[in-house]
């Protein structure tokens, strides 16, 4: 019997049981707060953030399965549970505007692009690092009647930079929610991979603002390194980050708001470059541009209508894996009465290093492959298509059924792999 039809019923539970439970989790709930599954706690949970404590946690279930190509069909699936506090240091110690995060996150499963497609693009944005952590501790102060910010502490940079928030409507960790290669090109990281840091942020104009930090680059923090996951002090670091951000938010407030990013980094780790010349240097850096623009309100409801996306970033050709990343797409929000139901469509593509491609070509000539063998049919960009509908069944639980297309999935692999198609389901739970 193949591990798919074993798993596969335990697999989907987590997410059948969400959906048997809403009628009666519903009926529970308390008049104190009804936008969470656990309710208001007849009134303790308002009554510690009239304290200062703000008690979070939420969960991410994702069971995705290829239906045709790729390397076999089947499905998998994997989770994520989060559960942190915020402390309001103003109400508890008397420091306006400052607040102390503590968050743990714990995956769990197994990944449907690494065992049924080998594709860059990981199908399930929950999976990566599948273990319990420590995601967060850390301080952060608004300053200047609001105008100025900073953060210290150990976090995730990604929560603060280079996020586009119309790629949360997506599955597919390639919209969910920054280019890929930001990470994959450099020691800048994502959620829920932390690192020691900092940074300040100053809103120059009403609509401007500027970000600008820095950041241990430490891989022995990061990826399937379970024994660290407790451990952020641990040596291995190979040098620094330095992300900028410039916002501009035009039409704040009006029925088309925008939000359009325009950043930068520069990572002084010591690496070594890709392809035939694989001597080490000094220095990796990237740049790109982010953009969301509300296109279309049909009544007086900002949040009612069409959104539309785009992405587009490049990094230096000595060490970058991933050389142009670019991507497009729309939300669509507010379906017939439901008004908080998204519709989300989106294209994403990288392109490979072209000095990879040619190391693989020397490799394969030096071996004695003959040069009309099919190995030599590299392709040079893996490109994703998807389409997918959060169904907002109540302020806490959201279910998303998804479609995504992959061509050309052995791209950075090398392999010749048929194009993909896989659909699934993905449940978020607000604790």
């Amino acid at each position: 019997m193949s591990y798919v039809s074993r798993s596969l019923p335990r697999a989907l539970t987590p997410l059948a049981l969400a959906l048997l439970a809403t009628p009666l989790l519903a009926q529970a709930q308390d008049r104190f707060d009804a936008t969470t599954m656990t309710g208001g706690w007849n009134g303790e949970r308002a009554a510690l953030v009239d304290k200062g404590i703000s008690l979070r946690g939420d969960y991410v279930g994702e069971a995705m399965g290829v239906v045709d190509g790729g390397l076999d069909t089947g499905a998998r699936y994997a989770q994520q549970v989060r559960v942190g506090f915020d402390l309001d240091m103003g109400k508890l110690a008397g420091w306006d505007g400052g607040t102390f995060r503590f968050t743990l996150n714990d995956r769990r499963g197994r990944s449907t692009s690494a065992d049924l497609v080998g594709n860059r693009f990981p199908i399930q944005e929950a999976y990566g690092g599948q273990y319990t952590r420590l995601s967060e501790l850390s301080y952060d102060q608004t300053f200047n009647a609001g105008r100025s910010y900073f953060k210290l502490g150990f976090y995730a940079m990604g929560n603060q930079f280079g996020l586009l928030s119309a790629g949360t409507s997506f599955v597919n960790a390639a919209f969910c929610a920054h280019p890929l290669a930001m990470s994959g090109n450099s020691g800048w990281y994502n959620y829920p991979t932390a690192r020691w840091g900092g940074e300040f942020a100053e809103q120059l104009t009403s609509s401007v603002n500027l970000r600008a930090g820095w950041f241990q680059v430490n891989p022995n923090l990061g990826g399937n390194i379970e024994r660290n996951a407790f451990r952020p002090f641990v040596e291995g670091t190979t040098g620094s980050l330095f992300p900028v951000e410039l916002t501009w938010k035009p039409g704040a407030g009006t029925l088309y708001p925008g939000v359009y990013k325009f950043g930068g980094y520069y990572d002084s780790s010591r690496v070594p470059k890709k392809g035939l010349d694989t001597s080490r240097v000094t220095g990796r850096d990237g740049a790109y541009v982010l953009a969301e623009q509300k296109l279309y309100t049909p009544g007086s409801d900002a949040s009612i209508g069409l959104n539309a996306f785009a992405e587009y970033m490049v990094s230096d050709s000595d060490t970058a894996q991933l050389k142009r990343w670019y991507a497009i797409g729309g939300v669509w929000q507010g379906v017939g009465a439901r008004s908080k139901d998204r519709i989300a469509l989106g294209y994403v593509g990288s392109d490979i290093n072209h000095r990879l491609l040619d190391a693989r070509r020397a490799a394969l000539t030096t071996a004695g492959v003959p040069a009309d063998s099919p190995l030599f049919a590299l392709t040079g960009a893996e490109e994703l298509y998807e389409l997918s509908y959060s169904f907002q069944v109540n302020p806490w639980l959201m279910l998303r059924p998804d479609v995504q297309y992959i061509t050309n999935p052995g791209t950075f692999s090398y392999a010749q792999t048929d194009n993909a198609l896989a659909v699934g389901l993905q449940a978020k739970i607000t604790f």
